[in-house]
């Protein structure tokens, strides 16, 4: 009993320390660019949409309507259902194991793993998902022990809660199936035909989705099953077991894992609900490893195999029980520790210094950064410009977010790969807004980071194939040293002729990234803009501009970038000698300013290097 007692504290205590962490997290943390979307799709209410079901639309709609526009608010139903998985998982591991030491501990669990703790953090479909796997794994425990009315009750909303949210959750359905076909007990439960009618209640809510991919081309169900993946072999693959060692702590990934080993093995002595869990958590989590060697280049996003994890952390607290002492307790620590990592890095996200100094790292939150200067820059310009000046943005990240910063849910977007490739072109065409046949004055937004640098020149070119030659930006909107970049430009209603005028581009070859160097040193690059060419090269030390370099130096870039049309190849290159001022030491930023022939001025991103002692 006090054994009982201190589990049931200690999960009180944690679970209240976590939901007020997590609330104040929210409240800072930077909009990510799906959550801004789905607040969008909010704002155009409908059964389906072409990258998902509704549920997380209409759930960040109703976020919005009880508090208005504000990140917390829209995040505040997701906080919710998150703050309820804990308890229901105490719930349900009470009525199948009816130690009640035991499922406090799996809802401290719960808490603790990194990846379940820090759920609802932001508004995503992982939230709605989650909470449908613990509502069906519950049910199917409980029918274990008997068909009953609440039972049945819970198994057809948790399935229509998941049909709802994913399509992904169809692949806990398969898990789910497979673990009761696994146990004689669960064989028989169906064949019950009680059973079959909950689950034909839970299918309709599958209706909408179909629905809306037959009006629509099968659109949604040809991005998540076709475009979306290779469907070939990926090396890769084997990717995914430490970066699981790390997301979910080692000695919680093995304790997870010897609990769906155990389920697994013929004949075991677990009771059927217990087993159950770990087969349907067994189960779940292979699957998502095996997906993973034959999806996208991004392979399985990290938090897919959660709602596996959630059913194997019930029966967690058996497999620790039979564990030394110390290292339960290492078991323990190392998940708490693991939570407060993954709650730093969201807390990082939302302190400027604390995300500029990752600027130059390939861990760069860039999906979460230089979405309010850019919102501030756009109302600046947009004062300056006629009345009835339409925003036109380049992808669909950048609707979405000034979107939600603007209260304006119908910006209009330019036809652009991220858009394809996240599933939103065709939402974007239902909602008519096609931002190539936008009328009147209009200010675009071009985001030069959301494509490689080896394709930008070729989506310079098919912006102009669009909208006709740019005129020289309004501004640059330089984030973190210029790791996020946007440039904003005036568009009058009548379509410029002429050939193409891009945005500058430009590389510094030397000193490297990164590169230790003394007072003096020798910087050299190559910078050129199609259409007009470049006027100068100014080169800027932490963003200022610091010293001219010599420019119209032989550099030939065209057998690299095919198709550029600059007048003034191959004479691209730049160079200067730069003195560094006395006293200047440690890790600093090199960047340039663009001086283009038609009047234009670009900031280029910066590049970090370090002065000696």
């Amino acid at each position: 009993m006090q054994e009982a007692q201190r589990a049931r504290r200690a999960f009180i205590g944690a679970w209240i320390a976590l939901t007020l962490a997590k609330i104040a997290v929210a409240a800072r943390l930077p909009l990510f660019v799906d959550e801004a979307f789905y607040w969008q799709e909010g704002r155009h209410l409908a059964w389906a949409y072409s990258d998902l079901p509704g549920l997380t639309a209409w759930l960040a709609r109703l976020g919005t309507e009880l508090g208005g526009d504000r990140l917390l608010a829209l995040r505040m139903p997701f906080l919710a259902m998150a703050a309820a998985l804990p308890w229901l998982l105490v719930r349900i591991a009470m009525r199948a194991q009816e130690d009640e030491a035991a499922a406090w501990r799996t809802g401290l669990l719960a808490l603790l793993l990194p990846l379940s703790g820090t759920l609802g953090l932001m508004a995503l479909p992982d939230v709605p998902m989650a909470l449908a796997t613990v509502l069906c794994i519950g049910a199917g425990a409980r029918l274990l022990r008997g068909v009953d009315a609440a039972g049945l009750a819970w198994l057809a909303v948790g399935l229509a809660i998941g049909a709802l949210s994913h399509y992904r959750f169809a692949g806990t359905v398969g898990a789910g199936l497979i673990a009761l076909l696994c146990l004689s007990r669960g064989r028989a439960l169906l064949k019950d035909v009680r059973v079959w009618a909950a689950l034909v209640v839970g299918a309709i809510a599958w209706l909408p989705l179909l629905l809306w991919n037959l009006h629509n081309a099968d659109a949604g169900l040809r991005f998540q099953l076709v475009d979306r993946h290779p469907w070939s072999f990926q090396a890769d693959g084997w990717q995914f077991l430490p970066v699981q060692l790390v997301l979910a702590t080692p000695l919680l990934f093995a304790a997870m894992a010897a609990a769906g080993a155990r389920a697994l093995r013929p004949g075991s002595a677990w009771p059927p609900p217990l087993r159950y869990f770990g087969l349907l958590g067994a189960v779940s989590t292979l699957g998502i490893f095996v997906l993973g060697f034959f999806t996208d280049e991004e392979r399985v996003s990290f938090h897919w195999p959660l709602p596996g994890y959630l059913a194997l952390l019930v029966a967690v607290p058996a497999v620790l029980a039979a564990w030394p002492r110390w290292l339960r307790r290492a078991t323990w620590a190392l998940a708490l520790a693991g939570l407060v990592a993954m709650l730093g890095y969201y807390v990082a996200l939302s302190v400027p210094a604390m995300r500029q100094a990752s600027a130059d790292s390939r861990f760069y939150p860039r999906n979460f950064a230089g979405w309010a200067p850019l919102a501030q820059a756009v109302r600046t310009e947009l004062a300056k410009l006629p009345p009835g000046t339409r925003i036109v943005a380049d992808d669909f990240k950048l609707g979405a977010e000034l979107g939600f910063a603007l209260g304006d849910a119908d910006i209009a977007v330019l036809d652009h790969p991220l858009n394809h490739k996240h599933g939103r072109a065709p939402q974007l065409r239902l909602w008519g807004l096609d931002g190539a046949s936008a009328a009147g004055w209009r200010l675009l937004v071009v985001a030069p980071d959301d494509v490689r640098l080896r394709e930008l020149l070729g989506r310079y070119h098919a912006v102009c194939a669009m909208l006709g030659p740019l005129p020289p930006p309004l501004r640059t909107v330089s984030v973190d040293h210029g790791a996020t970049r946007f440039l904003l430009f005036a568009l009058p209603p009548e379509r410029a002729e002429g050939a193409c005028v891009t945005p500058a581009l430009a590389w510094i070859d030397e000193p490297s990234p990164g590169q230790l160097v003394g007072r003096r040193f020798m910087l050299r690059g190559w910078a050129f803009k199609d259409g007009v060419g470049l006027d100068r090269v100014e080169v800027t030390l932490d963003g200022v501009p610091f010293v001219h370099a010599r420019y119209r130096v032989l550099r030939d870039v065209r057998a690299y970038w095919q198709g550029t049309t600059d007048p003034q190849h191959p004479h691209v290159g730049f160079e200067a000698g730069v003195t560094l001022p006395a006293g200047l030491r440690g890790r600093h930023w090199l960047g340039l300013r663009l001086h283009g022939r038609d009047g234009s001025s670009e900031d280029w991103n910066g590049q970090p290097f370090l002065v000696r002692e």
